[in-house]
């Protein structure tokens, strides 16, 4: 073994953990593990091992979080040229959101995706058609409504956490085809859908707080038509724009097309969302 330069003393003998390897340099030449010291196991060197990996996340995540509301259609960009360590990735981006938006729902007592029994039963579309796949299943599980309610409205809420992310699904599938000329990978196409969606649940956390005021000054929140009929034009609004900016980063789109492009986007993300709504109701009601 050559001989450490002058003025810089060798590292001691050690035994990497995981190789069983002799080594004198100051990390293992074959799985790159180094000597464990004093500090590693004092609850210092615990806390700063702590402050380390939170202050890089910190910083990648506020990059992050700039550019996706920022600078529509960045985060993709940067993602298909190959500049991804500076960021957070879209799936980790994706899930941060989520928790985010749930945790918020659930400070606000109020629900999106995950609607209750009796919503199903009596205030969406497809009540009529709820009613009797509901009464088919008490008839078949020998339950009553009353005992079954509280156990589906616990079950949605877990379900539409877990399962948010098959929204991404039928959003990304539709852009090669909207997008046709970019050439853009498939993979490409996934990533903004998962940072588009991203965006989604983060502005789905603003009309929740908006609600929750409403309902604090005497309203009647989401259950309100006129609120959810605002809130729901907000979203939409703010969906289109959103696109119509990110498109022209991302794929290139300009002129008239990339508006049209920018408002059949938006509305096919709100009959995901409604599709959502109605998949959670099928999801929870034949596994509990």
């Amino acid at each position: 073994m050559p001989s450490p330069p002058a003025g810089i003393d060798p590292c001691p003998l050690w035994t990497c953990p995981n190789c069983r390897l002799t080594v004198t340099s100051p990390f293992c030449p074959n799985c790159g593990e180094r000597p464990i010291a004093a500090f590693d196991l004092s609850l210092r060197g615990i806390a700063a091992q702590l402050m380390k990996a939170v202050g890089g996340i910190d910083g990648r995540l506020v990059r992050s979080l700039r550019a996706l509301l920022g600078h529509p259609g960045s985060l993709t960009l940067a993602y298909a040229e190959g500049r991804r360590k500076p960021l957070i990735g879209p799936f980790q981006l994706f899930l941060l959101a989520n928790v985010a938006f749930f945790a918020v729902q659930s400070l606000t007592h109020l629900r999106v995706f995950s609607s209750s029994l009796d919503s199903h039963l009596y205030q969406q579309d497809w009540s009529s058609l709820a009613q009797e796949l509901v009464a088919d299943r008490l008839a078949a599980t020998r339950s009553t409504l009353e005992s079954y309610a509280p156990l589906f409205d616990r079950a949605v809420v877990l379900n539409a956490k877990s399962l948010v992310v098959l929204m991404v699904a039928p959003f990304a599938v539709v852009l090669p085809a909207l997008f046709s000329r970019s050439r853009r990978p498939f993979s490409v196409h996934v990533v903004f859908a998962l940072h588009f969606y991203a965006f989604l649940l983060l502005l789905f956390c603003l009309c929740l707080v908006a609600a929750a005021v409403v309902v604090l000054l005497g309203g009647g929140g989401l259950e309100s038509p006129l609120v959810d009929d605002l809130l729901t034009a907000f979203v939409l609004g703010a969906s289109a724009l959103y696109l119509y900016a990110a498109s022209a980063t991302v794929y290139g789109a300009r002129g008239f097309a990339r508006g049209v492009k920018a408002i059949v986007l938006a509305v096919w993300v709100g009959v995901i969302v409604v599709g959502y709504r109605f998949a959670m109701l099928l999801a929870t009601l034949y596994t509990t």
